[in-house]
């Protein structure tokens, strides 16, 4: 598989409630541009530049985007969103079914023992490597209502 579209949430995704980052987030996203990869921040407040900044996560992230927060494949286009994603990590699993991608636990407050960006490394590289996942918090797209 080539390198995938990554996009990335930022509230309860790699952010926690006071704007901290979720630990191992500068090292998946320094991993996966090394392995190929473009790494994407969206969110469905506004674009996210200076949280993305503020991390010094900006030499790894492409652009930043408004995240869709309903029709999902249809708003894509319309909120400029281009390349399209190819796998999305997210808190909110509705837009993870809709769209391809791995749903994480949220993150609300500072949890120095989560892991949960070790796993989306884990189940990232396996796609990449044979285009099988071995997690089901891995989900398909699933065909998008009128």
């Amino acid at each position: 598989m080539q390198g995938m579209n990554i996009f990335f949430d930022c509230d309860y995704t790699i952010l926690d409630w006071n704007g901290g980052l979720r630990p191992g987030v500068r090292e998946l996203f320094r991993r996966l541009t090394g392995d190929g990869h473009a790494v994407y921040v969206w969110s469905g407040v506004g674009i996210r530049w200076d949280e993305v900044k503020r991390h010094n996560l900006d030499p790894y992230v492409v652009a930043c985007f408004h995240k869709p927060l309903f029709n999902y494949e249809s708003r894509l286009e319309g909120l400029g969103i281009t390349p399209r994603p190819d796998m999305v990590v997210d808190d909110y699993l509705d837009i993870v079914r809709a769209l391809g991608g791995i749903r994480v636990r949220p993150y609300i407050h500072e949890q120095l023992a989560d892991r949960e960006m070790e796993k989306v490394y884990q189940i990232l590289s396996s796609l990449s490597m044979d285009g099988h996942n071995v997690d089901d918090s891995q989900a398909p797209p699933a065909p998008e209502s009128p």
